[in-house]
């Protein structure tokens, strides 16, 4: 069975925000193919159902961050007026994984659902991916306390190459080094003169 969307673009709309994998509002209403308006709209007419640790709305300075990393430009043209979609205007609601769950409850759409279960996908293979660096990180600790004593000499070298390199003597100029005698120039307009007469 074909996706609805690659997993690959789902899995780079999620984000770490206090802590949290969450998606926020916009990405959210793109994947569903509605607006940020009416996701958000349908999500206030069930706000019963999006608890505190389901949905939260981003402080301005969580927005502000999150915006230069997403437009990584600047906010004005060079005529000084604000671009549209330049500019936060409101503040973006991050969903968790409860929250996006429960959003397909609230937006009663064959789409919704389908990008659901490829969101929930997303979420399990991150959670892999996650255990496994994890396991390979405390697996290369252990190594490297097993071996330390016999590498030694390969991470003195190492830690060598990468000094930066020691000043040495001030290297000779290369090329020819002409000096000249001062020799002061008369102005053209003197000698003019001097030539009308």
């Amino acid at each position: 069975m074909k996706a609805v969307i690659p997993l690959e673009v789902i899995e780079r709309r999620i984000l770490l925000i206090r802590g949290q994998k969450v998606m926020l509002d916009r990405d959210l209403a793109y994947l569903y193919g509605v607006t940020t308006k009416v996701l958000n709209q349908a999500v206030k007419r069930h706000i019963d159902r999006f608890p505190e640790d389901f949905m939260f709305q981003l402080t301005m300075e969580e927005a502000k961050i999150w915006w230069t990393e997403v437009t990584a430009g600047g906010l004005r043209s060079q005529i000084v007026t604000l671009k549209r979609g330049g500019h936060i205007k409101y503040r973006p609601y991050a969903f968790t994984e409860h929250g996006i769950l429960m959003l397909s409850s609230v937006l009663n759409s064959d789409r919704a659902i389908k990008v659901n279960i490829e969101i929930m996908r997303a979420f399990v293979r991150l959670r892999q991916i996650l255990a496994s660096n994890k396991e390979v990180a405390k697996r290369l600790d252990e190594l490297e306390k097993k071996y330390d004593a016999q590498f030694k000499v390969v991470f003195d070298a190492i830690r060598q190459l990468m000094a930066p390199p020691e000043p040495g003597p001030p290297k000779k100029r290369i090329g020819f080094l002409v000096e000249e005698p001062h020799v002061p120039y008369e102005s053209l307009k003197g000698s003019k003169k001097q030539r009308r007469r």
